[in-house]
Formats: structure tokens, C-alpha cells, sequence
């Protein structure tokens, strides 16, 4: 059987995959949600969810550091990676040795393909068919809520934001927000103070990860932009494109609720 990733590759499987290893996090709690605990014999540290797992399945290593070795005595017959999650290079040495299925998330449509990829991968294809439906079903009930620009904030030493070529710039549309560093050429973009201050966001998101974003990093950013409101989210439903995204909506819906309270 041969499979197509998202970035064009073909991989071949002789059968039904039994030994996977996922090596992103929401991807894993997809795995999850498809059923296949006994066939996910590898996670990554980041893969906290679902906790049972976490806390039994073999740890391979970080994201962007593997523990070959113990990939190796796991002996997959598929990896599960993402393009931009995971370290290239590594990536190229486990091609070599074992079938590697890459993700490649841009916008909420590649997230739906790629639930359906991977149930057809591992023969799961009825429940991904599930996934997807229920998340087509909430976001087709989101309009955009706000008109609001927006800061959104992943990490602090440097200060750093996303671009429009992220997923999360998609979500953040969705919701009504203007991502004031879309036209940024560089996807991550190091900010400096000067930069907020000139771009005067209405709001300046502080994400829960990658950098665990807590209030007393609030008091920061509001002596950067007096007028900002500077609020704390939960990064898993702005960055997490398996099945949390099911959830995404209702967050984004009590989020905006809130905000609106604020305002008024």
C-alpha cells in the first residue's frame, strides 16, 4: 500500500501499520481519539495528551531531539512527523530506516486532510471521517466575533509572534482578529518592544506554550502598550490541529464572551 504526504511523498506500508510512533503532540492525541492505543508504541515528552499515555507509552526524546537509540528498539512500522514541529535532519536519518508520514500545517483545511490521511493510514477511516465531520459541524458555526488587532505571543526571550503562513494566524482570523504581524516575511518573527509600540495591537495574546505564558508576565506587556488589553489563552486550541480542534470553537466562543464583558 502507498500513502502521499502532505509534503508529496510516497511511502509504502506492506500492511496495517502496528508499531507507531508519533512525534507531535497533537497528532498523538489524534492517535488517541482514532482508537489505536495498542498500536502507539512511541510519543515524544511534549505528547501530554491524553495523560494516560504520557504517563505509559515509551518517550522517544523531545520534538526536535530524538533518542534514536530508543526509536531503534522500538522497532517502528510507522512514524507519524510534522515539517515544522520536527528537526529536518533528524527526520532525513529516520527516512532511511523506517516509513516517515509528514504533516504540513498551514490553514484549517490542511488539519482535515490531514485527520483523513491518517485514518486511511492506519485504518481508521470511519472514526478520522468522525473527526473531521464534527469539526467542519463547529467551525462552521464561528463567524468572526471581533474586529480587534491582535499581538499573538509564543514566546518571551525573544519576543516572538507568528506571520499570515501559520496556523495559528488562520484561527486567529477565524475569531475576528487582526494579526497585526501577517505581513511579516519571516514566520516567526523576533520582535522588539519598539515593534509592539509601533504597530499598537488592541490586544496582546500571551500563549500557554510554547513558553508557559502566566499573569505575572501580564504586568510586561502592558508597560509596552499602556492601551493593550493583555490577555492569557490556552495555546492548544490556537496551535493544536488533531482533534482538540473540536473543542477550539467553544474556547474561541467563551473567550470572546469574555473579552467583550471587559470591553463593556
Amino acid at each position: 500500500m502507498h500513502f502521499t504526504d502532505q509534503l508529496g511523498r510516497v511511502i509504502f506500508l506492506v500492511k496495517a501499520p502496528k508499531r507507531i510512533i508519533s512525534l507531535v503532540p497533537s497528532q498523538t492525541e489524534l492517535l488517541f481519539d482514532l482508537g489505536l492505543a495498542d498500536r502507539v508504541v512511541g510519543i515524544t515528552k511534549f505528547c501530554i495528551h491524553p495523560n494516560s499515555w504520557f504517563e505509559s507509552k515509551q518517550k522517544v526524546g523531545g520534538t526536535k531531539n530524538l533518542n534514536f537509540e530508543t526509536i531503534k528498539k522500538l522497532s517502528p512500522d510507522l512514524i507519524i512527523a510534522n515539517k515544522e514541529e520536527n528537526n529536518r535532519n533528524q527526520i532525513k536519518r529516520l527516512m532511511s530506516d523506517y516509513p516517515v508520514w509528514i504533516s504540513d500545517i498551514g490553514v484549517l483545511d490542511d488539519a482535515l486532510k490531514m485527520i483523513s490521511s491518517i485514518g486511511e493510514l492506519t485504518q481508521t477511516s470511519s472514526k478520522a471521517l468522525s473527526i473531521v465531520k464534527n469539526v467542519e459541524a463547529e467551525f462552521s458555526s464561528l463567524r468572526p466575533m471581533l474586529n480587534m488587532s491582535v499581538a499573538y505571543i509564543i514566546w518571551k526571550n525573544p519576543i516572538m509572534s507568528v506571520n499570515k503562513t501559520r496556523f495559528i494566524h488562520d484561527l486567529l482570523q477565524r475569531v475576528g482578529f487582526r494579526n497585526v504581524f501577517a505581513e511579516n516575511n519571516v514566520n516567526y518573527p523576533i520582535l522588539t518592544a519598539k515593534d509592539l509600540q509601533i504597530e499598537k495591537p488592541d490586544i496582546i495574546l500571551l500563549s500557554s506554550e510554547p513558553f508557559p505564558f502566566k499573569d505575572k508576565h501580564k504586568e510586561i506587556f502592558k508597560e509596552i502598550c499602556p492601551k493593550a488589553k493583555v490577555e492569557l489563552v490556552d495555546g492548544e486550541f490556537f496551535s493544536w490541529y488533531g482533534s482538540r480542534l473540536i473543542n477550539s470553537v467553544d474556547y474561541f466562543k467563551k473567550f470572546v464572551g469574555k473579552l467583550l464583558k471587559i470591553k463593556h
